[in-house]
Order: structure tokens, then C-alpha cells, then sequence
């Protein structure tokens, strides 16, 4: 379980098998939940095993010398990508980080809900504590990187110092791990594209890349200057109360696009959508839709 393609085939049951057997006595495990691997460095990588794909993938479909991967049953790299990418991260960093894999997080975040109860309760290991922040591998594209409720100034301009671009998002595991461990958290981009369709499609060294610039977070984590970063949202919502009060529909936009444009307006700024608009047209609203909250009539 070394290449990309050995994530992208498994059902998520076989590779929660896989993932206990590869560490072995370095896990954790809620079965059907959560398989947290115990680490050194103080920082936890975060991704989730399952996709939202009916069919396990068998046919791989490679194009641009390898670089770009497809297949008829949905790639599922949202968030397979992620799952490699920690493996890998774990085996080229000298000090370990901790990794934590969840089950469910495509309908609702179920793994991560579970993981958070069990830290209440007591019944994680009492290192976690000393976690400095918790990085996830789960979001689409080559530079993304959201920071969903979590307000740190200081965190932000240390990630987006790594070549990453603050963006918006609406819902991932660390929605819900961040404010139970109150530490600040980001979710990375790992080069999938078209999530949530069969069109969905891998770029293999965008992936890469961002493993390089994780596995550089990890390193620094280590350094006595690296703090502990927290887990704030007053500024936060000081500032999304303001942009809800300049919300506007573009007079131009069809009326049937309208609930759809303002549901993404908790995730994008008017300007982009506008940029979006210009380039694609109307229709691609809804795919940016489907890509947020997983359908119109499935919310994530």
C-alpha cells in the first residue's frame, strides 16, 4: 500500500483493515469510526476513508503521462487523495505526526463526531493535549486552504506562508474535531477535482506537491519556537455577520439560481462567484453547489 492507486480501489472497510493492520500497534480504534495512529511530532494529520460513490473503483482511466487519473465508478479522491497522502507523509517525516483516518464524514461527519465524544470522555491518550494544530487533507484543488470557523490570524499567515490561499468552505471533519480539541485547524487542498461526480479526476503531482508542504508543517511543529495555536471564532463571526448584511442577488442571475447563489454565499465571496460566473457561466453554480454540500437535496 504504497502508490496512489492502492487507496483509490478499496472499499472503505478494507482500507480501515488495511490502515490497523499497516501501523498495528501504533492505533487506536473505534471500529467503523475512526483509526487514530499515535504520533510524536505535535501535529495531527486528519482525512476520511469513505467516498460518496456507490461502486468501488475498478477501472483506472491515466492520461498526461500518468499524471491525471479517472475511472467510470467516480475516482473518489475526495478523499482517497487524503488517505495517501497522510501514509506518506507518516513515512517520509523523521518525527512521526499523529494520524487520525474517519469513517462517515460524507454524511455528516459521523468518525469525527465520534472521536471528539471519546476526547470529552477521557478515553483518548492524554497527549493529544500538546497538539500545536491540527492540519486536514481534504479539500479540492492544488492551493486551497480553509479555515472554516476557526479565527487565528498568526496560524493563517504561517499556512498561506507554506503557498496555500485562505479560501471558504462549509463543512469538514475539523468542523467538528477543532472546537473539541480547541486548537486551530486547516484543511488543504489534494489535487481532486469534480468531487461528488464521475467526472471526478486526480492530478497526481498536485497531490504531491501538497504532501512536500505537509510534510515541511510537520518538521516545524517539532522547533520549541512552533507555538500552540488556538482555537478562536469571535473575530470570525464579528466578520460574517458583516458580510451577511451585504448580501445581494446579481441583478443579472436567472431567479431560479437564486436560493443556490445564496447558499454558496457562506462559502464564497461575491467577487468570486462573480469571477466564476464570467468564466463558466450560470451553470456551473450548481456543480460549485454539489461540490459544498454534496447535492441540492443532501446537505454535508
Amino acid at each position: 500500500m504504497r502508490a496512489l492507486e492502492d487507496f483509490l480501489r478499496p472499499t472503505q472497510e478494507q482500507l480501515f483493515e488495511r490502515i490497523c493492520k499497516r501501523f498495528n500497534e501504533k492505533t487506536l480504534v473505534s471500529r467503523g469510526n475512526f483509526v487514530l495512529v499515535k504520533g510524536v511530532a505535535p501535529v495531527m494529520l486528519v482525512a476520511h476513508l469513505d467516498t460518496v460513490h456507490e461502486q468501488p473503483v475498478r477501472e483506472i482511466c491515466a492520461a498526461d503521462n500518468d499524471n491525471i487519473l479517472s475511472s467510470p465508478q467516480g475516482i473518489g479522491g475526495d478523499d482517497r487523495c487524503g488517505c495517501y497522502a497522510l501514509v506518506k507523509i507518516h513515512e517520509l517525516s523523521g518525527k512521526k505526526p499523529w494520524l487520525l483516518f474517519t469513517c462517515e464524514e460524507e454524511v455528516g461527519g459521523i468518525g469525527a463526531q465520534v472521536f471528539s465524544d471519546y476526547y470529552a470522555q477521557g478515553r483518548l491518550p492524554a497527549e493529544l493535549d500538546l497538539l500545536k494544530c491540527l492540519v486536514e487533507v481534504d479539500r479540492r484543488g492544488s492551493d486551497d486552504a480553509v479555515f472554516y470557523d476557526c479565527y487565528n490570524p498568526d496560524f493563517e499567515a504561517y499556512i498561506t506562508g507554506k503557498g496555500f490561499k485562505t479560501a471558504f468552505g462549509s463543512f469538514s471533519d475539523i468542523s467538528v474535531i477543532a472546537p473539541a480539541l480547541d486548537i486551530a485547524a486547516v484543511n488543504l487542498s489534494c489535487g481532486y477535482y469534480a468531487a461528488h461526480t464521475r467526472d471526478e479526476y486526480i492530478v497526481r503531482a498536485e497531490v504531491e506537491d501538497t504532501i512536500k508542504k505537509i510534510i515541511e508543517i510537520v518538521a516545524d511543529s517539532i522547533r520549541a519556537d512552533f507555538p500552540r495555536h488556538e482555537y478562536d471564532t469571535s473575530s470570525y463571526y464579528d466578520d460574517w455577520w458583516q458580510e451577511e448584511e451585504s448580501v445581494a442577488i446579481p441583478a443579472d442571475l436567472p431567479v431560479e439560481y437564486n436560493n443556490i447563489y445564496e447558499e454558496l454565499r457562506y462559502v464564497y465571496t461575491a467577487e468570486q462567484l462573480e469571477e466564476i460566473r464570467l468564466q463558466y457561466g450560470n451553470n456551473i453554480l450548481w456543480q460549485l453547489y454539489c461540490d459544498e454540500f454534496g447535492s441540492p437535496y443532501f446537505s454535508r
